[in-house]
């Protein structure tokens, strides 16, 4: 599923809400869309454990009911887990982070020690990226918190006998959005890391971030009720 675009997750996701019966609103004009908000979404070839979307409804609904109604509407591997009611707030305001985990298939750990130490020690490490505003060279490194080699003795990929080294990743969202494979880059242009084959990038988890740099579930403050700050 990691290979699904956004937009074809977001048409599925469409049709979901129809099969499901979910009393969705519309915008008003001439060409209205149901009134659905996709807060960071994942690059298409990324898997992920932590999406957020927001979405507005003609009447109230039980959100446990919403859960499972478009849970059982999805194809396999696209998995609702949890649904609240809004509190009051942007959803988007209160993504300020993310964690992300990537599996480095036939990466030695030594070598990727050294060059998450170099990264770390970089007073910045520029990258280059196309955007739709053509190439844009930025900063790397400011906006990762937390870099780290995780010691495994089981390989994430299943491939018995194949060496895979791991980075996690705690990355502040700016702008331009500082991305896993913008890291990678970074990491190349330190320590000449290329790893040979494609690595495989999951996000753990995205939200608010407190003064310890742990990430929150952006959904906490309305399970509970409390007031967003």
């Amino acid at each position: 599923m990691r290979f699904t675009s956004h937009r074809d997750f977001a048409r599925a996701f469409e049709r979901a809400l129809r099969r499901a019966g979910v009393p969705i609103a519309f915008s008003q004009g001439f060409t209205p869309h149901p009134k659905i908000s996709y807060a960071s979404a994942a690059p298409t070839g990324v898997a992920s454990e932590a999406e957020y979307l927001e979405i507005g409804l003609r009447e109230p609904v039980d959100p446990a009911q919403l859960r499972a109604a478009l849970d059982a509407a999805l194809s396999p591997g696209l998995d609702v887990l949890d649904a609240v009611v809004a509190a009051g707030g942007s959803l988007a305001d209160r993504i300020e982070a993310s964690h992300w985990r990537i599996e480095l298939p036939q990466v030695e750990l030594a070598v990727l020690e050294r060059a998450v130490a170099a990264f770390a020690a970089a007073g910045e490490v520029q990258v280059e990226r196309m955007t739709k505003q053509g190439r844009r060279t930025f900063d790397a490194r400011a906006a990762v918190m937390k870099i780290d080699v995780i010691r495994s003795v089981e390989t994430p990929s299943g491939a018995p006998g194949v060496s895979c080294a791991i980075l996690e990743l705690v990355v502040r969202q700016v702008t331009p959005s500082v991305r896993p494979d913008d890291v990678l880059s970074g990491l190349r242009a330190v320590a000449d890391l290329e790893p040979p084959v494609s690595p495989r990038v999951i996000r753990l988890a995205q939200g608010t971030l407190t003064a310890q740099g742990e990430i929150v579930d952006p959904l906490d403050a309305d399970r509970d009720g409390a007031a967003i700050v």
